[in-house]
Formats: structure tokens, C-alpha cells, sequence
């Protein structure tokens, strides 16, 4: 006879099991009709958004001259030295509290290799109300 009750028992706790699986899945399906779940956006809206949020203060293009990066030091350290002196002249004319230079300015200047940076950039400079400066590429 326990042999019997224990798969009584196994047959309906299986039941429960069951029902308890079912009235879940009822819930979740319930659940976003109920509620009024917001619009998930798209990544490329939400850095739109950023960009639109950010109030510019101030916003100059710049046309930078690496040529020191030539003359001094070695050869084999001139990109280096060119982003270091991009990096002062920006801090000399915008003053800021803090600098972000876009991955394609940077990628300018080591588009030839470490050895042979341009020995100018043309850059656009832009800064908000946190006294934050963005570093970008000028257009044309």
C-alpha cells in the first residue's frame, strides 16, 4: 500500500506542478496588458538624444599644427607626441575642465603609422555648459 500512496502522491504533487507552470504563464501574459510598459528606443536615438540634450556653449574649428612632433624627440614617438600637442593646444584656447578626443580625430593622426602623423589637423571643438570640451573632425 506505500508503494501505492507514493505515486498517488507523485501523480498529484505532478498536477500541481503543472497548474502552478500554467497560472505563471497566464500571469506573464497578463502582465503587459495590464501594464503600460514605455517605448524601449533604439540605441542610435538615444545618442541623438545626448547630443541634442547637451546645451553648446561654444562651438570653434581649429586648424592644429603637429609639426613640432617632427623636430623633437624620436622618430618612432611622433604620433604620441602629436596627440599630447593636440591636447595643449585645445587646453590653451577652450580652457576646459575636462577633454574628450573622438576615436576619428585620433584615428587621423594614426592613419599613417606612428612615424608619419600629419603635420596639421583641422578640428572642431565644442563645449558645453559642464565646461566639457568634445574634440571632432571638421567637415571638409
Amino acid at each position: 500500500m506505500s508503494k501505492k500512496k507514493k505515486e498517488a502522491e507523485a501523480e498529484v504533487s505532478e498536477k500541481e506542478l503543472e497548474l502552478e507552470e500554467i497560472e505563471e504563464i497566464e500571469e506573464v501574459e497578463e502582465a503587459p496588458a495590464d501594464d503600460e510598459t514605455p517605448e524601449v528606443k533604439a540605441p542610435d536615438d538615444v545618442e541623438v538624444e545626448e547630443e541634442e540634450e547637451e546645451e553648446i556653449i561654444d562651438e570653434r574649428i581649429y586648424t592644429v599644427p603637429l609639426r613640432k612632433a617632427y623636430w623633437t624627440g624620436s622618430r618612432l614617438r611622433r604620433a604620441n607626441r602629436s596627440v599630447r600637442i593636440l591636447k595643449e593646444f585645445v587646453e590653451r584656447h577652450m580652457k576646459p575642465e575636462e577633454l574628450l578626443i573622438q576615436p576619428e580625430v585620433n584615428e587621423t593622426i594614426w592613419s599613417r603609422g606612428m612615424q608619419k602623423p600629419p603635420r596639421r589637423v583641422r578640428i572642431r571643438a565644442t563645449k558645453n555648459a559642464d565646461n566639457l570640451v568634445r574634440v571632432y573632425l571638421a567637415e571638409g
